[in-house]
């Protein structure tokens, strides 16, 4: 952790909702003039898109059925805690960008699903923030839940989220939801290993409750939307959260614990706004007095 240069990393499986959190941030970030160093978690994924495959195909047909991006053994996570740890101490470090698609990859003249090359991190930032998988992986080897500032869980339950993913996967990837599930099931041990044990370490988590049937995912029609669930956010460290200021601000809102609050899911985004705003100025108030020193 630094006072001089924070981390904000946001951590989720694959489906999770990562990316709606992101935006919020986003729109701190551009409202309070704070310039962040944005980090990707798929830039420290250790294969390419073509490579991936190659690797699994092999992994398969030695009788590995659980190779997946969620585990140790394909992505780098040494190198990312190492740009978590220079960053804190110095305000650099080596980040790189995956192509997901053609719109990403024509500006580098490259194929989508590989990677730039590597490349300091802009000077003079405020922050950093990552979004992705591993932001709070813990293993013998490496610890970077240890380096972020703040450090937000993005969990749906299990159902929702992998009712997410089979959507996202056909609608965006052109995958069969037979092909969904086959990722799903090969990822479950990696799953268990590296992506739960996260939330452990994480400060604020966010967990989006259906309040509708999603007992089978793998032929829901429709992903649930924000007026049909709930928000489930727990506070690892409640001290300093002003629930009554919370419960006053978002209607129908109720604590279901001392740590935790629940909010209607349309109302998730005002939540987020009303609980990391006061985070960040924190930050950039503490900055500002450590640069001063």
């Amino acid at each position: 952790m630094s006072e001089r240069h924070p981390i904000i990393a946001i951590t989720g499986s694959s489906g999770a909702g990562t990316t709606s959190v992101t935006r919020t941030f986003s729109n701190i970030f551009r409202r309070e003039g704070v310039h962040a160093a944005i980090v990707e978690g798929d830039s420290f994924h250790r294969f390419d898109r073509l490579t991936m495959k190659q690797k699994a195909a092999e992994a398969e047909a030695a009788g590995n059925k659980n190779f997946s991006h969620f585990g140790v053994e394909n992505n780098l996570f040494s190198e990312l805690e190492s740009l978590f740890s220079n960053y804190a101490k110095s305000g650099t470090g080596r980040t790189r960008k995956y192509l997901h698609d053609a719109t990403e990859a024509a500006p580098y003249q490259q194929q989508p699903g590989t990677f730039t090359q590597w490349e300091d991190v802009p000077a003079n930032t405020d922050l950093l923030f990552y979004e992705g998988l591993h932001g709070a992986v813990v293993t013998p080897e490496v610890n970077i839940a240890q380096h972020p500032d703040l450090l937000v869980g993005v969990v749906p339950v299990i159902n929702l989220e992998w009712i997410q993913k089979i959507q996202r996967d056909k609608s965006q990837r052109g995958y069969s939801t037979e092909a969904v599930t086959d990722t799903i099931l090969r990822r479950m041990p990696d799953y268990v290993n590296f992506i739960c044990p996260q939330f452990m370490h994480t400060h604020v988590n966010f967990q989006r409750v259906p309040m509708v049937d999603t007992s089978n995912p793998f032929i829901s029609r429709d992903i649930p939307s924000a007026d049909e669930s709930m928000v489930v956010i727990r506070f690892a460290k409640p001290k300093g959260i002003d629930f009554q200021y919370l419960l006053n601000m978002i209607h129908d809102s109720f604590m279901s614990r001392a740590n935790t609050i629940v909010v209607p899911g349309g109302k998730m985004e005002i939540a987020m706004q009303l609980i990391f705003t006061p985070f960040v100025w924190r930050m950039m108030e503490r900055r500002k007095r450590a640069l001063a020193l």
